[in-house]
Formats: C-alpha cells, sequence, structure tokens
C-alpha cells in the first residue's frame, strides 16, 4: 500500500483523492509562478532560449528520483513559463482554444481514475456516458433523422480519415475529391488507405466552386464511385463551402458526402450562426471538434454518421475485451467504437462542459468569438497602414502591412514572415500565417470567448511597429539605435 506523502502514492483508491489534494495545489502555484516567468503569450528567446531553460531540469530520467514535490515544482514552472498561452488574447496563430476550468477541472477526475475505452470492464460508466453523448451530439448535427450516431476521435485528422475510410468500405474503388482550401489531412487520409490522391476541385475565395465539382464529378471521374470531403471552416481562412449546392451535386452522381466541420461545427449551437452550416445535414459524414469552438483541452474530436450502421464497419474482435459470449449476455462491446484501443475518457470533459453550459451556452461564446473577429476585421479596415484579407465567415481573420502592397511579392512575403517570427521570438504574440494566391498574410484567429476588440488593438499597434522597423534601412537603423544611447 502507498504511504500517503510518496511518489509513488497512487491517484485512485480510498486515499487518493488526499494525496491529489496535497499535489495539485502545488501544480496550480507552479502554473502562476512559470507565468509569471513568461510574463506574455510566448516564452521570449525563442527555440534556443527555452531549449537551454531547460539545462537546470537535466537528467530527466535519474538514477535517484527527486521526489514528487520538487519534480512538480521544478518542471511545472518550466512547463509554464516555456509554454505558449491560449488564454492570452495575443496568442491567436492557431485553431488552438483556451480551455474552460470546467473542462480541465474534469480532466483531473477522469485522469485519477484512468478509465481505458476499450471494454465496459474497465469503463462501466464512461461507456454509458459516452453512448448518450455522442447519440445527444448526432442528434445536434441531424436533427431530421432517425437514427444517427458518432463515435469520440482525436480531431479533425482522424475523423476525416474514418470519413474515408466508411467511404472505402462501401466501394473499394471509391476516389476522394476534394477543394483546393482542404485540410491537408485528407491527402494524408487517403494515402494512408492506399487510396488515389484527391481530385483537387479548384476554389473561388477558398470555397469550392460548385461548376468546378460537377465537372470533376461528371467528366474527371467519368462516373466512378467518389466521396466528396467538403470543408465548414477552412484551417486558413474559416471559409465554408457551399454546402446545399455541393450536397444536390453529390446526390446527382451518386457521390458520398463528408463535411470537415472541425472548426465551424459548432456554431450549430448559436441561433444566429447556424444558417451558415444550411446543407451540413446532407452529409453522409460529419468531423467535429470540440478542442476549437468548444473549449477542451486536446483532443475532443468527433466523428459524427447519418446512418448509425454505417459504423458497423468499424467492428473488430479480440476475446479478451469483446468475447462473443460477454456481448450476448448484455456486456456493450466498446472495442468497435474507435480505430484505437486502449483510449482515454475524453467524452468525460465533453459531456461535464456541454452539461454545464447548454447548447445557448456554448453558442454564445461561438458567437463572441465571431463578433471579435468581425471588430477587428473592421479595425483593420480602417487602418491606412493595414490590408484586410476579406470579411470573417467564422472567427479568422487575415491581413498585413499595407506596405507589403508597394513592394515585389517576395520581398512583401519575407517582410510578412519576419513580423510573425519577430514577434514570436520577442514572446509578445503568436500570431499566425496563410499563402493565399502566393502570398503570405498575418493571421489572428479568435477563440478566446470573453476577448474583445479591444484587446486586440494593441497588437495591431505593435504589428505596425514593426513593419515600420524592418521597412527602414539598416544604416538609418543604426544610425537611429545610436542617437538613442548617445541621448
Amino acid at each position: 500500500m502507498d504511504a500517503v506523502g510518496a511518489p509513488d502514492a497512487l491517484a485512485g483508491g480510498a486515499a487518493g483523492h488526499e494525496r491529489l489534494a496535497e499535489l495539485i495545489p502545488l501544480a496550480l502555484g507552479t502554473l502562476a509562478a512559470g507565468g509569471t516567468e513568461r510574463d506574455g503569450a510566448a516564452p521570449a528567446g525563442g527555440p534556443a532560449a527555452v531549449a537551454a531553460a531547460l539545462s537546470g531540469a537535466r537528467p530527466l530520467v535519474p538514477a535517484e528520483g527527486v521526489g514528487a514535490e520538487r519534480a512538480l515544482a521544478e518542471l511545472g514552472t518550466l512547463f509554464a513559463a516555456g509554454s505558449v498561452d491560449p488564454a492570452e488574447p495575443w496568442c491567436a496563430a492557431h485553431l488552438h482554444c483556451p480551455p474552460l476550468a470546467v473542462a480541465v477541472a474534469a480532466d483531473v477526475v477522469a485522469g485519477a481514475l484512468n478509465p481505458s475505452m476499450d471494454s465496459w470492464d474497465q469503463a462501466p460508466v464512461a461507456t454509458e456516458l459516452e453512448r448518450e453523448f455522442v447519440t445527444e451530439m448526432a442528434r445536434l448535427c441531424y436533427p431530421d433523422e432517425p437514427a444517427p450516431d458518432a463515435v469520440v476521435t482525436t480531431g479533425g485528422t482522424e475523423s476525416n480519415l474514418l470519413g474515408l475510410l466508411l467511404a472505402r468500405e462501401r466501394n473499394p474503388a471509391v476516389r476522394p475529391v476534394c477543394g483546393a482550401s482542404a485540410h491537408h489531412s485528407v491527402a494524408r487520409a487517403a494515402w494512408l488507405l492506399g487510396l488515389p490522391a484527391p481530385v483537387v476541385v479548384d476554389c473561388d475565395d477558398q470555397r469550392i466552386r460548385p461548376a468546378a465539382l460537377e465537372t470533376a464529378l461528371g467528366t474527371a471521374l467519368d462516373g466512378a464511385p467518389a466521396v466528396v470531403v467538403a470543408t465548414a471552416g477552412t484551417t486558413d481562412t474559416g471559409e465554408i463551402d457551399p454546402l446545399p449546392e455541393v450536397a444536390r451535386i453529390c446526390r446527382r452522381h451518386n457521390a458520398r458526402l463528408h463535411v470537415d466541420a472541425a472548426y465551424g461545427g459548432l456554431a450549430l449551437c448559436s441561433p444566429s450562426l447556424r444558417s451558415r452550416l444550411d446543407g451540413l445535414g446532407e452529409a453522409d459524414s460529419i468531423a467535429l471538434d470540440l478542442h476549437k469552438f468548444g473549449w477542451q483541452p486536446i483532443s475532443a474530436g468527433l466523428f459524427v454518421s447519418r446512418v448509425a450502421s454505417d459504423l458497423d464497419a468499424l467492428t473488430v474482435r479480440a476475446e479478451y475485451l469483446n468475447s462473443e459470449d460477454d456481448t450476448e449476455a448484455g456486456l456493450p462491446d466498446v472495442l468497435g467504437r474507435s480505430l484505437r484501443t486502449s483510449r482515454r475518457p475524453d467524452v468525460f470533459r465533453m459531456a461535464v462542459t456541454m452539461r454545464a453550459l447548454g447548447v445557448r451556452g456554448m453558442g454564445a461564446m461561438v458567437e463572441q468569438c465571431c463578433r471579435t473577429a468581425a471588430e477587428v476585421a473592421g479595425l483593420i479596415d480602417a487602418d491606412p497602414g493595414l490590408t484586410l484579407w476579406g470579411s470573417p465567415k467564422l472567427s479568422t481573420v487575415l491581413f498585413r502591412p499595407a506596405v507589403a502592397d508597394d513592394i515585389t511579392v517576395p520581398a512583401a512575403n519575407a517582410l510578412v514572415a519576419r513580423i510573425r517570427r519577430t514577434l514570436l521570438e520577442a514572446g509578445t504574440a503568436v500570431v499566425g500565417r496563410a499563402t493565399i494566391g502566393g502570398r503570405i498574410w498575418l493571421k489572428l484567429t479568435f477563440l478566446h470567448p470573453h476577448a474583445t476588440a479591444a484587446d486586440y488593438s494593441g497588437l495591431l499597434g505593435e504589428i505596425l511597429a514593426v513593419a515600420r522597423a524592418e521597412m527602414t534601412p539598416p544604416a538609418a537603423r543604426a544610425a537611429s539605435a545610436e542617437g538613442a544611447v548617445t541621448s
């Protein structure tokens, strides 16, 4: 039996919560100490500085342990100081959300009990909770279907793989088709499954061009079976493919339709945004991520199927996990609910969060992020020093300094890339990038549910200041620095 206070004490059992009560406050203290040390959205100094900070904690695998308190205090502070913090508004490069406190707290409960979602006897209540939660989420996506279903995934990449896998199981000769703005995981999934490389359809403003899709299915594939992957929230711009038209074209050509709604899917929770996803219910399957809009710790994905029986393709038998006599006796078969065997009960924190907020509460947070994006886009559009790429469809805004419009494309691209790296290496901000039509743009992805446009006006000023410094000739820059020292 583990002694309370020992480094090998367990998290579960009769006394596990007591040991956690000692260690969790220490862990929370490292978040505060590390965050103070970092003092911003990202650690300053770039890769070399972060690597150097680790030197004091070596060796990580010592012959003799240093004890739980010391190990947690040292590495916890180091981890917090050397991480980017998506809860800082100026950390807005990626679809990387700040998780809700309720979700992280739920993760502690799940982590302590450590259910493994590959057999009922390892996860009794987690199995039942997952079944109910995914059924309710499937109905959110397919309110008019009699029997939709869903499985938990690690995110859009795994969900897109499942979308192509189920299409292949229906017809091994299926050909993937996607827009030029589709997520890179679509091509990777085709490769993993031994399918031909996707037929790539031209886009207008990052959205599938219906006429091009019609040509691809009717002429390029000449009637061959196809699975079309449309997108509801592209990574670069947040654009949404014209789903009603895409669905009609797919029906005309008997093509299967999978929609990658990993980014935009939770707009279903918002009465004011839901119409942007019109046509989603016509898809055969949908990818959702709750670690984007949903504010979950990574990972938290769902693959939703319009017809529950399509998921039968995932059925697999392993006697020690789902023997026939056990399933005949009524023990649920969990193994066929994922491509993975051992997997965490990610559903628990998703269910806790959705129960805490409800659909309306979740929708309100999605609306806030999209409203912030629209307002920041307005600030950019009104600033003569900045150029806006286009109005945001969700919560992604692309822009760049206007000076980039007056120089050659290679010089402009180099300038924009340097601005991003300068802000990152200083620890000032984490800003993304996107290349559209051969031109690099700065990208802000708004997933902070409590931030407002006012939180970003200073960042726009920082970007303009860096752009001016980058455009100043080196000789003038040196003279300016010398004058500053002299004065």
